[in-house]
């Protein structure tokens, strides 16, 4: 049966969980013991660090998204004043004509 590899845990990582261990060391209790109590606060820190990362993702996502709406929606609010903007010239235009040709003919 393979054993499980843990993740690398990091030297502040181990030195935090030693001092803590050290900490709510109680008397009588000898170094194999405190060794042991330092792992488990290791993968409670390891196991808080992985949760805090994966919120964090969420919360990017969430973020990412919410981002993606907003530029969807100012997107679709450019294309519709461009579209009613393009109208105005091409109706001054038509009038210009009119104008010119309504000139024209009335002077002659």
């Amino acid at each position: 049966m393979a054993k499980y590899k843990q993740p690398p845990v990091s030297q502040e990582t181990e030195d935090d969980a030693l001092a803590m261990a050290k900490k709510v060391q109680k008397p009588g209790q000898t170094k194999e013991q405190t060794k042991l109590v330092a792992l488990g606060i290791q993968k409670g820190i390891a196991e808080y660090k992985k949760l805090a990362k994966s919120k964090q993702r969420e919360a990017d996502k969430a973020k990412n998204k919410k981002a993606a709406i907003i530029d969807k929606n100012t997107t679709s609010e450019i294309t519709d004043t461009k579209s009613t903007s393009s109208t105005l010239p091409w109706t001054l235009l038509a009038l210009s004509w009119v104008g010119f040709l309504s000139y024209y003919f009335l002077k002659q």
